[in-house]
């Protein structure tokens, strides 16, 4: 095997019970946990109880994700797992950033809970939705998106799987199109036109609350969703604001990791669907996946030497 990184699901991989065993099973991820659920009362219930309708809401989802994998990043590295990189998705982007030691918790936690809120004001002021499109290559998908200006490609996804988000009306009249010439697309579960122009005020928003705070260089390198390159400390806050409305290059970010030697990644977080992702866009890639302690300890078996 070659070198290894950790990557992080965002929005859409929470499901209610999320966390739980983790809190459970260990002293210093429940003491993390615990911290959130003082800055945020109410979390860890969401979190291990739902309902699934509240643990979606952006305002929720986006707080909990980033606690539990922090908290998983942390348990990981304690277990002797020491990635050479790290990716996040989206949202997992910033447990990334925390885990790669360029904000301390409590600094990344209050970001993304005013980032949450702030990107489910714009869900509400507009209501969008995203849809993934498949068996099209993102030159096809934007093609076909010349006739729905209102709708754009927004996460780079995988080969054969871009997804697109705009204002509702302009999404079901995109998929209607995209079926009836034989195309196929699946709706996505989360609140908003996320990675869109829709979030331009919650970018903006982020970008004034990004000059309030430090962010210290990072400790190992981290891959950009904006860019699909490593972080550059100087355009660190630029970066992270303007992620929230431009498009995830997440293919182009897994290729340029396996050119930079990776090819063995740890998804850190509920479900497996960046292992799905990463396993289209380089099927040779070693994938493993941990959302508590039993998982951990199965990745640090497998991957023996690296860990």
């Amino acid at each position: 095997m070659g070198k290894l990184a950790f990557v992080f699901p965002g929005q859409g991989a929470q499901q209610p019970g999320m966390g739980q065993a983790l809190y459970e099973a260990s002293r210093e991820a429940r003491e993390l946990m615990d911290r959130a659920e003082a800055l945020m009362p109410g979390l860890l219930d969401s979190c291990f109880h739902g309902p699934m309708a509240r643990l979606t809401r952006t305002d929720i989802a986006q707080p909990a994700l980033f606690v539990l994998e922090a908290a998983l990043a942390k348990m990981a590295v304690q277990a002797g797992i020491r990635p050479g990189a790290v990716a996040g998705f989206s949202l997992g982007e910033w447990p990334a950033c925390h885990c790669a030691g360029m904000m301390d918790f409590d600094e990344g936690f209050g970001l993304v809970k005013r980032r949450g809120e702030w990107m489910q004001a714009c869900a509400e002021e507009i209501p969008g939705g995203m849809a993934a499109v498949l068996r099209l290559t993102a030159d096809e998908v934007r093609e076909k998106l010349r006739e729905h200006p209102e709708v754009q490609a927004v996460n780079l996804n995988a080969p054969g799987q871009t997804v697109v988000a705009g204002p509702i009306p302009a999404l079901e009249a995109f998929e209607e199109s995209l079926k009836a010439q034989g195309g196929r697309s699946l709706r996505l579960n989360v609140a908003g036109a996320f990675h869109s122009p829709l979030m331009a005020s919650a970018s903006e928003k982020m970008a004034q609350a990004l000059e309030e705070v430090n962010i210290s260089p990072p400790q190992l390198m981290v891959y950009s969703n904006l860019t699909a390159r490593p972080y550059q400390e100087s355009a660190a806050k630029d970066w992270l604001a303007r992620q929230l409305a431009s498009p995830v290059k997440w293919e182009e970010t897994i290729r340029n990791l396996a050119e930079a030697g990776f090819d063995t990644f740890l998804e850190l977080g509920p479900g497996k669907v960046l292992c799905g992702l990463i396993g289209k866009i380089l099927p040779g890639a070693v994938t493993l996946q941990a959302e508590d302690m039993a998982g951990i300890a199965q990745a640090a078996l497998t991957l023996g030497g690296k860990a």
